[in-house]
């Protein structure tokens, strides 16, 4: 009987615990900024009419960077689904940071617009 090789759950090597830092960083940054971009976003809605052309713009921008942003986050996980189905495996810390990449693209860029 042949005996596939198994990834490791755990990082063995310096350029991986790297890797799986980067990760945890990415995840605090994204944190910190959806928190922002939420308490910008709630303070015009607060402050503005939701009927005026610029918070229609700003609510419709903010729904399609999620759906567009949810896709890509999908797309990422359909690739490493298929991939391990044909028996490459990638490790978490990898499919993880490209997991995240679109939506902490997005939420720097919003939160460094709305701090304008």
């Amino acid at each position: 009987m042949k005996r596939t090789s198994s990834l490791s759950l755990m990082p063995t090597t310096p350029v991986a615990m790297f890797d799986v830092w980067k990760v945890g960083l990415m995840a605090f940054e994204l944190w910190t900024t959806s928190l922002s971009t939420i308490t910008m976003r709630q303070h015009l809605w607060q402050t503005q009419p939701f009927f005026s052309p610029k918070m229609m713009l700003e609510n419709q921008r903010m729904v399609t960077e999620k759906i567009e942003a949810s896709m890509e986050a999908g797309l990422v996980m359909q690739k490493a689904l298929f991939s391990s189905m044909n028996g490459q495996l990638t490790p978490w810390w990898v499919t993880s940071k490209s997991t995240m990449m679109p939506y902490h693209q997005r939420s720097s860029a919003n939160s460094k617009r709305l701090a304008k």
